[in-house]
């Protein structure tokens, strides 16, 4: 595969974005790759509505160098062949979640790109400007960059919520992506700590490792449970089934995985499904015990119908 056709095909992964490419006379005439198709699913969780909105897709290649730092590299490739997936590349979904309670809408993470936000947003019957509140899991640019177009925010009605201890470490150590979209809105956000109820039904659990303040959040509603796990876990067969093997975009790399083993096995031990962020679309999951130290993922079907 050439050099154009992975950018062509990045560009539409991550949502028909504009491809720039310094073509030969005979190749300027092709054509754009297409707008971004919003998709949305829908479950019913006691009396809340939870919404999976696709925020856009990618593929890497070397997964090994993000999933898998110290593996080794023949288990790498045996628990790849193992669950059908091949050792030198992998995609990632990037899943927003959306909840209606009885008087607010609230997405959780704001994506990387606006026009996709707005698309799968559309497809669940919503426009940016329903959204009430705005809650972070954590402050990585492909959680907060949907937040602002340049000085205006894209959702523009929304409370912004997000952890303290995430907020403290990125305003010492600002990224771009946090002085573009989170710092211009900070005086006037909620900061939340472990524990904190944002709102009847939601709770934000700290998950601490990924980031400094990396945060979960358990939905209650009229008895049945559902979390929503961040980047707790961020590829369904290798961060699931081996939680020891260090994750790249961790932060603190000993803490992610030892997290990573306790919100997995709560998840099995307590049947509580979950969503998250990078899982395969509609990234609605539940997690079964595979062995000593290992967990499978077990993709939801029909269990929220009717």
């Amino acid at each position: 595969m050439s050099d154009i056709d992975v950018t062509r095909r990045t560009a539409l992964l991550l949502g028909g974005l504009p491809v720039l490419l310094a073509l030969p006379a005979h190749a300027q005439t092709a054509p754009a790759a297409p707008a971004f198709s919003g998709r949305a699913q829908t479950i019913r969780l006691g009396a809340f509505e939870v919404t999976t909105l696709l925020g856009g897709e990618s593929m890497r290649e070397k997964p090994i160098e993000t999933f898998g730092i110290g593996a080794d590299p023949a288990e790498f490739d045996r628990l790849s062949a193992e669950n059908f997936i091949p050792a030198d590349r992998t995609g990632s979904s990037f899943t927003l979640t959306l909840v209606k309670t009885s008087d607010a809408l609230v997405l959780f993470d704001t994506g990387m790109i606006a026009d996709n936000n707005k698309a799968s947003l559309a497809a669940a019957g919503y426009t940016p400007e329903d959204v009430t509140h705005i809650v972070l899991t954590h402050m990585h640019p492909d959680h907060i960059s949907g937040l602002m177009a340049g000085t205006v925010p894209n959702f523009p009605n929304a409370e912004l919520i997000f952890p303290k201890m995430e907020n403290d470490f990125w305003a010492a150590n600002p990224s771009e992506a946090y002085t573009a979209n989170v710092a211009p809105l900070a005086a006037k956000a909620r900061q939340i700590a472990d524990g904190d109820e944002i709102m009847p039904g939601i709770r934000a659990e700290g998950a601490y490792g990924h980031t400094p303040g990396h945060t979960t959040y358990l939905l209650e509603s009229d008895g049945q449970k559902l979390l929503i796990t961040g980047d707790t876990f961020n590829h369904y067969a290798y961060s699931v089934q081996r939680p020891g093997w260090h994750v790249r975009f961790d932060q603190d790399k000993e803490a992610g995985a030892a997290t990573r083993a306790r919100v997995l096995a709560r998840l099995a031990g307590e049947r509580i499904p979950c969503i998250g962020y990078h899982m395969p679309y509609p990234a609605l999951a539940f997690i079964a015990p595979n062995g000593e130290g290992s967990f499978r993922f077990v993709p939801a079907t029909y269990q929220f119908a009717g």
